[in-house]
């Protein structure tokens, strides 16, 4: 019997660590999911990026750029904004990680445990969430997963004072290194902590394949 292509949509926060979306998760996740044989969309919202950084000096530049435009870079120009996302066309949901998930996608940077999340991007979890469909979040993402969902199994890494944070609302955080994965088959929540530590590229390629597995074995 031929495999199910499986359809992923996978959410952007921009292009680039500081700012948005991390280059390299994004890459390896769309890698990971074509050499498993599926098929992937990748979205991002129409929005202002919350910030732009010089990545020579870490300092805050006064440009102005959109999430959209600049998520567009990783999914060379084939990507949509979040607006037309639709839970029923797609089997997974994935969100690679970066500082612009926590800017850009919701506000935990700047709020901590005050945080919101972007309407469009609760609505897409909540929406995949409601539907039984599984969803992975890489590096800083569960944040997102952990805020909309609360009672889920997610790992930050090992970053304690995250950890503490999400404790409070009924988030059970267990550590993990970039090599590993965290499964919460309940909510089918798949999570990875990726730069979150100091890790190698190739560790996050181990950590991200599995993920994408344990994705497809959820579905």
């Amino acid at each position: 019997m031929d495999q199910k292509i499986l359809r992923f949509a996978v959410i952007l926060a921009g292009c680039g660590n500081k700012d948005g979306a991390e280059i390299h998760e994004s890459v390896l996740t769309l890698l990971s999911i074509d050499r498993a044989g599926h098929q992937y969309q990748c979205f991002a919202p129409d929005v202002p990026q919350a910030r732009v950084v010089n990545f020579l000096t870490n300092e805050e530049m006064k440009e102005k750029r959109n999430v959209l435009l600049e998520a567009a870079r990783i999914a060379r120009s084939k990507i949509k904004p979040l607006s037309d996302f639709r839970e029923g066309d797609f089997d997974i949901l994935v969100m690679p990680g970066g500082n612009g998930v926590a800017y850009n996608l919701c506000t935990f940077a700047v709020d901590g445990d005050k945080m919101t999340v972007l309407p469009q991007v609760e609505s897409a979890v909540r929406a995949m969430h409601a539907a039984g469909k599984p969803i992975g979040a890489l590096c800083i993402s569960p944040v997102i997963i952990a805020k909309v969902l609360k009672k889920v199994k997610v790992t930050f890494g090992k970053d304690e004072k995250i950890n503490a944070i999400f404790q409070k609302s009924g988030a059970i955080p267990v550590n993990s290194d970039a090599r590993g994965i965290v499964v919460d088959h309940d909510n089918k929540i798949v999570t990875t902590p990726c730069y979150m530590l100091d890790a190698r590229i190739s560790e996050l390629g181990e950590g991200i394949e599995k993920l994408v597995g344990q994705l497809i074995k959820l579905v």
